[in-house]
């Protein structure tokens, strides 16, 4: 028997996770009406935006990839929401389309928990992706979102150092419920009582311009001289962020930490504009749910692939797997995303970046 999927990201996990499912025919969570193991799902994947590359270019790819690796007969149904809490009714869409099962990563929690509800009483069982939607989901698999925050948290104090003085982190989010999550709860651990922070400064979007706007705001309430750090949502609000220092003409960047080790953000990172991005491999996440949702539509257990339990505002002790996410700064980049083969020397090391990448040691 597998001995499943550990809290951590090795490079065995994707192997794991296959002899996990061959093990899901035992007792577990019940799902959708196919039993066979050898019958043809119809998934339906349900992504939030197209704004972060991730989506388009790592998760959705990967969850096709696993899913056919599992289940040659199995198909994908996509849709993206663009960022657009009414766009992603298209859960109903795909529920009216009868699928089997679905993979979600809402807009907003709050907003698909009727979907949902309607998906529990179709009986098509649901995988919460990345981000824990309201309602009766049948498994959930993300990052540790405590452990994100803290590895934002402690890469700021680490950064700042001695330097904060009288200064100020400054947040900068996107938009949220506007209830503290426990990556919220993971920084504010390890920041206060050591730095001020600001009161959050909400992007209206989750895109660079938005962020833009919204950092502009905190530098003029709070004052250029007073910012030791900025604490962003992701990776796109760090950009957005980082460009309205620069026209405030703030020299040098303060700090900028962020998550999800996008491209950009890894070359920003190199040429020394950011400090830290929270490095989340997608392939075992991808794995993850693709694995747990071909077990859920063929209406098998889910094995002792879950490790965890969590709880959403409406639903307890739901079957979870917690990943443990990577502090990526310059001096990790070869070992991480590199080794990983989530990007290249080369995609990294644009002309634009190449004396900075052979500082880094990245071209040598």
């Amino acid at each position: 028997m597998s001995k499943g999927l550990r809290r951590a990201v090795l490079v065995g996990v994707a192997v794991s996770l296959a002899v996990g499912l061959g093990a899901c025919g035992q007792a577990g969570e019940s799902g959708g009406s196919h039993t066979g193991t050898s019958a043809g799902l119809r998934i339906g994947l349900l992504l939030p935006e197209n704004q972060t590359a991730r989506y388009e270019t790592f998760d959705r790819p990967l969850i096709e990839k696993k899913v056919k690796e599992l289940c040659g007969r199995c198909t994908v149904e996509y849709a993206n929401a663009q960022d657009n809490v009414s766009t992603q009714q298209q859960a109903n869409a795909m529920i009216s389309k009868d699928v089997d099962v679905l993979i979600l990563d809402s807009v907003d929690s709050k907003s698909l928990r009727s979907a949902v509800t309607a998906a529990k009483n179709a009986d098509i069982p649901v995988v919460s992706y990345d981000r824990l939607v309201e309602g009766p989901v049948s498994a959930f698999v993300s990052y540790d979102l405590t452990a994100i925050g803290k590895a934002q948290g402690e890469a700021l104090l680490k950064a700042v150092g001695n330097n904060a003085g009288g200064g100020r982190i400054v947040r900068v989010e996107g938009p949220t419920s506007g209830a503290r999550d426990s990556s919220e709860e993971g920084a504010l651990s390890v920041l206060e009582g050591k730095v001020k922070i600001t009161k959050p400064y909400t992007a209206a979007a989750w895109n660079a311009e938005n962020a833009h706007a919204a950092m502009s705001g905190a530098i003029a309430a709070q004052g250029a001289d007073t910012i030791k750090g900025v604490w962003a949502g992701n990776d796109v609000i760090a950009a957005g962020a980082i460009s309205a220092l620069k026209d405030a003409h703030i020299e040098p960047l303060p700090p900028v930490v962020g998550q999800d080790a996008e491209l950009a953000a890894v070359q920003r990172i190199v040429s020394g504009e950011m400090y830290m991005s929270v490095y989340k491999p997608y392939k075992p996440e991808a794995d993850a749910a693709a694995t747990m949702a071909i077990a859920l539509g063929r209406g098998q257990g889910l094995g002792n692939v879950p490790k965890d339990r969590v709880n959403s505002a409406t639903a307890k002790d739901i079957p979870a797997v917690l990943l443990t996410p990577v502090s990526l700064t310059v001096h990790n980049i070869k070992s991480t995303v590199v080794k990983d083969g989530t990007y290249t020397v080369d995609q990294i090391c644009t002309p634009k970046y190449r004396s900075a990448c052979e500082r880094a040691g990245l071209t040598e």
